[in-house]
């Protein structure tokens, strides 16, 4: 199957890199969110990131205004109509399974459907899709148009055809991709449990402090601290995978999730993208 329009859906921070990603790549991208003012602000984002581009000689004006084009920023469903959609959105099973099944009303049977879940399991959504074989995930990793690998999750309904699409068109946006097979955190999340959670734990029992964890992991070769990486990633996002990592391999003491982290969630607290979590940041 030819790809020639990519639908991702979920304007925010992820949602709009994947989109970038696409359009650096030359596809026609679509980028649908129901907000028009996160669209609004995956716009302006995108502009910036792409003047820094410029600026640091990454990319020419032309290459990157060309890349922008390709970009339609829709709220409007119906207008979704590609070969492949990607969706980014909130991370809970429901919304992602009514999505795909609006989207199946509104194109071929062919079409297929990647979730970038950091950690709900791919195939219990398949099982609520229509064509479950049409299902894949494809799991980026913040930020989506700097960072390389790229987990791609089959499930036993996945056609052998649609995960060698997969594969191909990960390889077109330049990126590594990994093959997994679904299983909780698949291979990244997985095994980076005991990074943030033994981290917020020595928090929780005083035994050190969140810059000093940074400090010391950072000079031990890792390129940023848990606590730093977790702002970025977004305490709400990091903490719903902990969950979801913790629960569905039975709730093992070694993998409980933290309540520093927890309180944070609820308050709001979420990194850089609110402005405040374990660190404080600038706006905008």
């Amino acid at each position: 199957m030819d790809i020639n329009t990519i639908g991702v859906c979920g304007a925010g921070t992820m949602g709009r890199g994947i989109a970038l990603t696409a359009a650096l790549a030359g596809f026609n991208t679509r980028l649908f969110d129901l907000q028009p003012a996160a669209l609004e602000r995956a716009k302006e984002q995108l502009q910036k990131e792409l003047k820094k581009s410029i600026e640091k000689g990454k990319y020419t004006e032309a290459f990157a205004a060309q890349a922008l084009a390709r970009i339609e920023f829709t709220e409007d469903i119906d207008a979704c109509v590609g070969e492949i959609f990607i969706e980014a959105i909130v991370e809970q099973a429901e919304p992602k399974i009514a999505l795909f099944n609006q989207l199946a009303e509104r194109n071929h049977s062919d079409c297929i459907f990647a979730s970038n879940t950091s950690s709900l399991s791919i195939t219990e959504m398949a099982k609520a899709i229509q064509h479950p074989e049409r299902v894949i995930g494809l799991h980026f990793f913040n930020p989506a148009t700097l960072m390389k690998l790229v987990e791609v999750v089959t499930t036993p309904f996945t056609a052998p055809s649609v995960q060698e699409i997969a594969w191909k068109l990960m390889q077109d946006f330049q990126k590594t991709p990994v093959l997994c097979i679904d299983s909780p955190g698949f291979i990244v999340n997985r095994v980076a449990r005991p990074f943030y959670i033994e981290s917020l734990r020595l928090l929780e029992e005083k035994k050190a402090g969140m810059q000093q964890l940074d400090r010391i992991l950072t000079a031990a070769g890792f390129k940023m601290g848990p606590f730093a990486l977790m702002d970025l990633i977004g305490n709400d996002i990091n903490y719903a995978v902990s969950c979801s990592v913790y629960d569905q391999l039975g709730k093992p003491e070694r993998l409980r999730p933290s309540s520093i982290q927890q309180q944070l969630v609820q308050t709001g607290k979420w990194g850089q993208k609110s402005g405040e979590g374990y660190y404080q940041y600038k706006s905008g």
